[in-house]
């Protein structure tokens, strides 16, 4: 069969016929009808590619942290620009200018500002900041999180859309204080990516995503199922191919983001114990040491039986040679 033209790989040296792929890939879709969470599919140099969003779980035990080079970066107002912008009138209106004496000649398109009136914007800026601060969400860090604010203050309602518009985990935004913080575990998000993507590098789109500074090798993905089965994906996986085989209900499995050195594989056979209460498996462990011991006798019956057998050939051989 010719790999390159009738199938699609999933992992190292292993493959699935299109056929299967795009039968599975119809149901998938038709479980997320009118979502957008629907796969696309389509044909480049005879290969299939299937792209579109794919639903990663939060499973972290370990803080990650944030990246913060926005917020040093600083922003030149344009030429056009009339006043001087300082750290402080972030979000606040225009300053009030404090004409300068006529013996002074000054340029009409620049403007002083007093110590007084800087004060009072910064007080204003500190108590929008503890505001942020107090809430039960997280700051996070975007591209234009460093841009100045121009003209007057931004209503309530246009700062809860700009805050939607920015990636967030699972409400949580950034800011100084929570720069490091674990997300909720179990809690879900969704990276952009296609068929020929392996896992280091859905890794690293996710944590592009949200300007996570920890190294992808710190992190894997694992398959995890509704029995307590887990399985890590190989770095030679396709994540999105296996995501659309296993199906699309996540109340059966889901793809989980852990630490590399935390988590491990639990097999479907110890899964099946997982979810018993204590004393349930207190019993088990009873009765397979009660079995345990059983073999254990029986082994040395055996055993000592065969001894006593060899000791009686032996006591009935001649003590001396024989002579021929």
């Amino acid at each position: 069969m010719d790999n390159g033209q009738d199938c699609v790989q999933i992992g190292e040296n292993k493959f699935i016929s299109k056929t299967t792929l795009l039968m599975h890939l119809k149901t998938y879709n038709l479980y997320y009808e009118g979502q957008n969470l629907q796969l696309r599919h389509r044909e480049e140099e005879e290969e299939l590619i299937v792209e579109g969003l794919l639903n990663i779980s939060w499973g972290l035990k370990r803080p990650i942290r944030l990246q913060m080079q926005d917020d040093n970066e600083r922003i030149k107002p344009p030429p056009s620009s009339t006043s001087w912008h300082s750290g402080c009138n972030l979000g606040t209106q225009s300053m009030e200018t404090q004409p300068v004496p006529s013996t002074q000649p000054v340029p009409p398109t620049i403007e002083v500002t007093e110590c007084e009136d800087l004060s009072e914007q910064c007080s204003e800026k500190e108590a929008e900041m503890e505001e942020y601060e107090g809430s039960s969400q997280i700051l996070r860090t975007k591209s234009d999180a460093g841009v100045l604010r121009r003209g007057a203050r931004r209503s309530a309602s246009d700062q809860r859309k700009i805050r939607r518009h920015r990636f967030s985990i699972n409400g949580h935004f950034y800011n100084h204080k929570t720069a490091v913080f674990t997300p909720a575990y179990g809690s879900v998000t969704n990276v952009r990516i296609n068929s020929c993507m392996t896992t280091p590098q859905v890794l690293r789109v996710l944590l592009n995503k949200f300007k996570i500074e920890n190294s992808p090798d710190d992190f894997a993905l694992y398959l995890v199922h509704t029995s307590g089965e887990r399985v890590q994906l190989k770095r030679s996986d396709h994540p999105l191919v296996l995501r659309v085989l296993q199906g699309p209900c996540e109340q059966v499995s889901r793809i989980f983001l852990m630490e590399q050195d935390l988590a491990e594989e639990v097999t479907y056979d110890v899964a099946q114990y997982i979810k018993f209460e204590m004393p349930v498996l207190q019993s088990f462990i009873t009765k397979l040491k009660e079995e345990e011991d059983r073999e254990v006798q029986k082994l040395r019956t055996r055993y000592t039986s065969l001894r006593c057998l060899i000791q009686r050939k032996l006591q009935c051989l001649p003590e001396g040679p024989t002579c021929m």
